[in-house]
């Protein structure tokens, strides 16, 4: 796929040069993006944002030749919801057909060309007609198998917090606060959000909240905000 400035990417750090950080674009080449591009303002601690093999949402900001320009404090928390949950459903297809094809890759890029893989995935479940122009009828047996019991599988734990500063720069230090990768949250409204992970089980499900949790506590203590586990 060929990509464009102002498109929203996944990346993965390569490594950190000075101030430069190189990254490697899922299914794209590689980029690079300045420190200042990491976060607004100082940044403490540059591991809670990249780290080598850090996976990050990142926007396109300039393509020249030989180098593509990306800005990681540019991405709103909408988009990188978005390429996020993009990424683990193709993660999760892929996983699905290499066991059941010999070019998973391919009908993949395929599928793209036609529909974004998480609606692909949710309108498959429900009409599995749409299979057809990708694969056998016997594949199709197995993949209408396979998703049903993905979709069991999968269990949501959703916590409530409050969060909330009176600094200067409140609004943000909650952003970086709130900048974890792989969940969901979202403002409720009267300095309260909801945070909800999705694992196979409860237990993994459970392991990923509790620990976005204290890093959440951890992070709002250092920009000295108030944080509280509501349930």
């Amino acid at each position: 796929m060929i990509i464009k400035e102002q498109d929203i990417v996944m990346c993965k750090v390569k490594n950190i040069e000075g101030t430069t950080i190189f990254l490697k674009i899922e299914g794209n080449g590689e980029g690079s993006m300045v420190m200042s591009e990491v976060a607004a303002g100082r940044i403490r601690n540059l591991r809670a944002y990249v780290a080598p093999n850090k996976l990050i949402v990142c926007k396109v900001m300039k393509i020249t030749p030989g180098n593509i320009q990306l800005s990681l404090r540019r991405v709103t928390a909408k988009e990188r919801k978005q390429v996020e949950e993009q990424y683990k459903k193709e993660k999760t297809l892929f996983s699905m057909l290499k066991n059941l094809v010999q070019n998973p890759e391919e009908i993949i890029t395929k599928i793209k060309e036609d529909y974004v893989i998480t609606i692909f995935l949710d309108e498959s479940r429900s009409d599995p007609k749409l299979l057809e122009k990708y694969f056998s009828k016997e594949q199709i047996k197995k993949l209408t198998v396979m998703l049903a019991e993905k979709e069991e599988k999968e269990k949501i734990i959703k916590n409530i917090f409050i969060l909330k500063s009176s600094a200067p720069s409140a609004i943000k230090d909650i952003k970086e606060i709130l900048s974890i990768p792989g969940l969901d949250i979202r403002y409720l409204g009267s300095s309260k959000f909801s945070i909800s992970a999705t694992a196979k089980d409860f237990k993994e499900a459970e392991h990923k909240i509790s620990s976005a949790l204290k890093e959440l506590e951890n992070r709002a203590k250092d920009k000295k905000a108030i944080f509280e586990i509501k349930e």
